[in-house]
């Protein structure tokens, strides 16, 4: 390596490390700020170490009704979506990773969807039509308007016209039909690009929060980011029960909003190291064509 790729090299390590290190010094104040003391939290003492350790904050979290009703709402909405938009994605990318000759009309089709990214029908026509399909207060105003994923399609079918069309032709020679092609033989040898795929849904789904407040009428309705975003915006001390507000007395407004933003954080930072090491090779392999 010459001087100036060493010098180079060097420079993006100490960039990298640098950008990591702000990203989680934010979670880590968090985390360090829910497992402290109210006082210490309320007087600004706390900054990368819990001052006065308790898990006063996370046993009031746990002890409300409302998180954990929303908490699992969201659950429901990640496994119906990661379910919903999988399976449409894969029967849609399928046929768009075809070439023209065996696909007649598969460019038009592709501009098709190309084009919903870079144009939408916009906030109130969409939600005239979730409501006027009577979708308001149900899971599933959640998932279907975003049924159809056109970038994760994107990725997927890149990927299938990267797979040797060898294997397929012996498919076919065998005797077997599109949709055994497609799960027997395309789905099993994706399994990095639905790995990275799946990781965009479940992230999305999960943090996801703008369209709970729309389509949800009922405070018992809104998924999990939802409610901590009515919590952090605002807290209504009158809409609190007794037994909340002797809780509250033990622990402090900011501290019980910490607990409840790092839990929300915790089920996604689990999930990510499963899925991290498909992650790079699911989003390159594909992308290069000859």
């Amino acid at each position: 390596m010459t001087t100036g790729q060493k010098t180079f090299n060097w420079f993006n390590h100490v960039f990298l490390i640098a950008l990591s290190v702000l990203c989680i010094l934010p979670l880590i104040h968090v985390l360090a700020i829910s497992l402290s003391d109210k006082t210490a939290a309320s007087a600004g003492d706390v900054v990368l170490w819990p001052v006065h350790f308790t898990w006063q904050s996370y046993s009031y979290v746990l002890g409300k009704p409302e998180f954990m009703r929303a908490f699992w709402i969201t659950i429901e909405r990640v496994l119906l979506g990661i379910l919903v938009n999988m399976f449409l994605t894969i029967l849609l990318a399928y046929p768009l990773s075809k070439e023209a000759r065996v696909f007649k009309y598969r460019t038009a089709y592709a501009w098709y969807f190309v084009l919903t990214i870079l144009f939408s029908g916009g906030l109130i026509p969409t939600y005239m039509v979730v409501n006027q399909t009577h979708l308001i207060d149900s899971i599933w105003a959640l998932i279907i308007p975003g049924a159809v994923p056109v970038f994760n399609v994107i990725l997927l079918l890149n990927f299938f016209r990267g797979l040797p069309k060898e294997l397929e032709e012996a498919a076919f020679v065998d005797g077997a039909k599109q949709w055994t092609v497609l799960w027997r033989l395309f789905v099993p040898l994706s399994t990095p690009a639905l790995a990275t795929i799946s990781l965009f849904t479940i992230v999305g789904h999960w943090n996801s929060w703008f369209d709970g407040l729309i389509y949800m009428n009922k405070l018992e309705h809104y998924p999990l980011q939802s409610y901590l975003q009515t919590v952090i915006i605002k807290t209504d001390l009158a809409m609190q029960s007794s037994k909340d507000l002797n809780s509250l007395s033990q622990v402090s407004e900011r501290t019980s909003k910490a607990a409840q933003i790092f839990m929300g954080a915790l089920p996604i930072l689990i999930i990510y190291p499963f899925l991290q090491r498909f992650f790079v090779k699911g989003i390159v392999l594909g992308s290069v064509k000859e």
